[in-house]
C-alpha cells in the first residue's frame, strides 16, 4: 500500500511539473506574440510619422499643393495622396498581406518576420494620411484610449475559461459585412452610414481581440520545433495588430478631432 501511495505521489508530482513546464512554455510563446505585435505597432507609427512630415511642409516655397485646412504638400506628398500613386500606397499592404498569410508555411522564421515588418510599414505610409484629417492630440489619445481596450480585452481572451470559438464566424460575417457597407458608402456619402459602420467597426474588433487571443493560446503545442513556434507567432501577432489597427482607426471616427 505504501509503495502504491508513494507511485501516486511520483506520478503527481511528474504531472505538476509538466503542467508547470507548459504553462512556462505558454507564456513565453504569448509574451513573443505581443513583442512581435508591439515592434509592428511602432513601426507602423514611426512610417507614419516619417511619411507626413516628408509630405507636408510650412515653407511655402516648398509648397506644390494647399489642402482645405490650410496644410501645405511637398512634391512627395502631392504623389502619395493626389496622384494616381495613392492607390498603389493603399493597395500595397493589402497584397503583402495576402502573400505572408499564403505564403508562411513555406517562409522561414526570418523571413516571414521580414515581411511582417515591411507590412507594418507600408500600412503606416497608407496611415499617415491620418495626420492631414485630424489633430495630432487626438490621434495619441484614441491610441491610449485603444490600447487599454485591447489590453483589457485581449487578457479577457487569454484568461477566460469560456470557450469564444462560436463567436468567430460571426464575427468573421461582421468583418465582411463592414467591407461591404464601406464599399457602398464610398458612393452614398452617408454620414449615417458612416456612423453606424464606426459604431459596429468597434464592436466587431473589440470582440475580434477576445477571440483571436484565445485562438492563439490554444494554437500553441510545446512540442512544436522552433520554425513551427516561430511561423506561429509571427501569424499570432499580425492577427492582433490587424485588430488594434481596425479598432484604432474605427475609434478615431469618434473620438477624433478634425482639422
Amino acid at each position: 500500500m505504501a509503495d502504491f501511495r508513494n507511485y501516486q505521489a511520483r506520478v503527481a508530482t511528474a504531472g505538476a511539473r509538466a503542467d508547470a513546464a507548459i504553462d512556462e512554455g505558454l507564456r513565453a510563446y504569448m509574451i513573443r506574440v505581443y513583442n512581435l505585435m508591439a515592434l509592428g505597432l511602432a513601426i507602423t507609427g514611426f512610417a507614419a510619422l516619417g511619411t507626413v512630415m516628408l509630405a507636408t511642409t510650412s515653407d511655402p516655397a516648398a509648397a506644390v499643393a494647399t489642402l482645405g485646412n490650410g496644410k501645405m504638400l511637398t512634391a512627395f506628398g502631392a504623389a502619395i495622396y493626389g496622384s494616381p500613386l495613392r492607390w498603389v500606397v493603399m493597395l500595397a499592404p493589402l497584397a503583402l498581406v495576402f502573400f505572408l498569410s499564403f505564403r508562411v508555411e513555406k517562409m522561414s522564421v526570418s523571413a516571414a518576420q521580414t515581411t511582417f515588418w515591411a507590412y507594418a510599414a507600408l500600412v503606416g505610409i497608407s496611415l499617415s494620411s491620418v495626420f492631414l484629417v485630424f489633430t495630432a492630440a487626438s490621434i495619441v489619445q484614441t491610441f491610449f484610449i485603444t490600447a487599454t481596450a485591447f489590453l483589457a480585452l485581449s487578457l479577457f481572451g487569454y484568461t477566460t475559461r469560456r470557450d469564444l470559438s462560436g463567436f468567430g464566424s460571426f464575427l468573421i460575417m461582421g468583418v465582411i459585412g463592414l467591407i461591404l457597407a464601406m464599399i457602398v458608402n464610398i458612393f452614398l456619402q452617408s454620414s449615417a452610414l458612416q456612423f453606424a459602420i464606426s459604431a459596429i467597426g468597434v464592436l466587431v474588433f473589440a470582440g475580434l481581440t477576445a477571440y483571436d487571443t484565445q485562438q492563439i493560446k490554444e494554437m500553441y503545442y510545446e512540442g512544436d520545433g522552433a520554425l513551427v513556434a516561430g511561423r506561429k507567432a509571427i501569424m499570432g501577432a499580425l492577427r492582433l495588430y490587424l485588430d488594434f489597427i481596425n479598432m484604432f482607426m474605427f475609434l478615431l471616427q469618434f473620438l477624433g478631432n478634425r482639422e
